[in-house]
This record gives structure tokens, C-alpha cells and sequence, in this order.
């Protein structure tokens, strides 16, 4: 236990001094975006709810209207699932692994020119931060040594209170991706 608690703290160390983690505050980095001809808005409209859907999103929200189609949060791939394309590179990857990070998408479709719409698309990361306990010894729970013996032997297994969700800004290899395959309509 120590040596793999040991072994995966040198390996985050030395990802950080190699700069393969990278964190981005919410405001920072480009605009992720591409220009179409307004006419084929429906067609775009389409091929990036199929994208998020192959890409294991759950849709939450579309607004053809507004122009906006919002997806759920979803908790992060780590590297035992490597068929879930959310995790882009071996660091995001090994950070969800050790560290439950959830993601959203946001994709946007706005008219800009007068034959011209712009699709963005902005990736949400988040981070978990449990206030208290994850969880607790099913023995120690039941039987309190320093109590005597209890009859209610329903056991306490659990956090203590909800999780707190850290924003870690924007998942950048993320949009990219996902307005590539936009794009081109391929995975």
C-alpha cells in the first residue's frame, strides 16, 4: 500500500516538473471556434449532438432557438477505461485516476456574418473536494470499542456531507477535439 501510494506520487511530481499537467484557470487559453455557411446550420446542429453523444456525453439541454446545447457533468476517464474519449493525454488521464474530475460542454452556434454561423465550444473541468470523511471502517462503525455494545447494527458507510466541486477552468485538448470531429463528422 505505502510503496503504491509512494509510487504514484513520484509519478505526478515528476508529470508536473515535465509539464505534461496542465491546469488553466477559466479565462485562459483560445477561444475554440469554427466558421460555417449559415445554411447548413441544421447539418452542423446535428453532427455535434451525435459527436457528444459518441463521445459519451448525455445531452441536458438544447435550444435551437438560442443556439446553445448543454451537456451533464461526467466524471472523468482514467487510464483502466481508455474507451471513454473524455480524458485527452496520459496526464488528464492519471488525474482522474487519482482524483475524481468531472467535465461538461457547452457548444454554442451564433450568427456573426449574415451567411455566417460560429461554433464554439467551451469544455468545464471540475475538481472533487470532500469536506470530510469518504468513508469509514465497517468494524469501527458497528462496534465502538469505546462504547459498550450497541444493538443498532446498521453500519455508517459514506461521506459525511456532499462533495464540493473545485472549477479547474477549461479542459482546452478537449474542445479541440471536439470541434475537430464537428468538423469533419468522424470520431
Amino acid at each position: 500500500m505505502l510503496c503504491t501510494v509512494y509510487c504514484c506520487a513520484v509519478i505526478t511530481i515528476w508529470l508536473q516538473l515535465g509539464g505534461c499537467a496542465v491546469t488553466t484557470s477559466p479565462t485562459s487559453g483560445p477561444v475554440h471556434s469554427l466558421q460555417f455557411p449559415i445554411i447548413q446550420r441544421d447539418a452542423i446542429w446535428e453532427r455535434a449532438v451525435s459527436v457528444l453523444n459518441r463521445s459519451h456525453f448525455r445531452i441536458a439541454r438544447e435550444s435551437k432557438l438560442e443556439g446553445v446545447i448543454e451537456t451533464d457533468y461526467r466524471a472523468g476517464a482514467n487510464l483502466l477505461e481508455p474507451w471513454h474519449p473524455d480524458s485527452i493525454g496520459f496526464g488528464n488521464r492519471l488525474e482522474s485516476t487519482l482524483q475524481s474530475v468531472r467535465r461538461r460542454i457547452v457548444v454554442t452556434m451564433q450568427s456573426t456574418a449574415p451567411d455566417v454561423m460560429t461554433v464554439s465550444v467551451r469544455a468545464e473541468k471540475e475538481l472533487e473536494d470532500l469536506p470530510g470523511l469518504a468513508a469509514v471502517n465497517e468494524g469501527g462503525a458497528t462496534f465502538s470499542e469505546a462504547q459498550p455494545l450497541n444493538r443498532d447494527l446498521t453500519q455508517v458507510v459514506g461521506q459525511s456531507s456532499r462533495s464540493r466541486w473545485v472549477p479547474m477552468g477549461r479542459d482546452i485538448w478537449l474542445e479541440e477535439q471536439l470541434l475537430k470531429q464537428i468538423q469533419t463528422g468522424s470520431l
